[in-house]
């Protein structure tokens, strides 16, 4: 319902304002009073500057691949660091002792850990190379196609043999 002083979609003056905040003011609220909808907020926008991106605190925004990649190396290279420091101080605090015999002793577990990680790479490279069994029910005519590319590189400058199986 519009007032009748002011015409719909238009702006008050400052004088029309006025005049409605009293009315509103000594009429009160009454079960015909209009209800608002909504509010359009009209203060201005800020402008966008010409200020160079800020660098923010923390590590910058990755991939999770990524970021358990580098999790993993900076694991490593503590732990590589431990074992290095520790042969140092070995080194040092027994002044005979053989770097070759401390390399062996102190390299062996490093040499076990690398090989444990490869035989868990191959096993799961074995899982992933047999294709997962699919079960599909079709009604009607259907016409499926199935094409597998095998892709083989060797030799230092890679030459590929691409083949098409269907």
């Amino acid at each position: 319902m519009n007032h009748p002083d002011r015409p719909a979609g238009r702006a008050l003056s400052e004088a029309q304002e006025k005049a409605e905040a009293e009315r509103l003011i000594t009429e009160g609220y009454s079960e015909k009073a209009p209800v608002a909808t909504f509010y359009r907020d009209v203060s201005p926008v800020p402008a966008i500057g010409t200020a160079p991106p800020v660098q923010q605190p923390g590590r910058v925004p990755m991939s999770q691949r990524a970021t358990d990649a580098s999790v993993l190396m900076l694991a490593g290279a503590g732990s590589m660091s431990m074992v290095s420091v520790s042969t140092g101080i070995l080194m040092y605090l027994s002044q005979y002792a053989d770097p070759v015999v401390c390399g062996v002793v102190l390299g062996a577990p490093t040499v076990v850990v690398l090989a444990l990680c490869r035989l868990a790479r191959r096993a799961k490279e074995v899982v992933q190379a047999a294709p997962p069994v699919i079960h599909q029910h079709y009604e009607g005519a259907v016409t499926q196609n199935n094409t597998e590319i095998t892709t083989n590189n060797r030799g230092v400058i890679a030459r590929t043999n691409n083949r098409f199986d269907r």
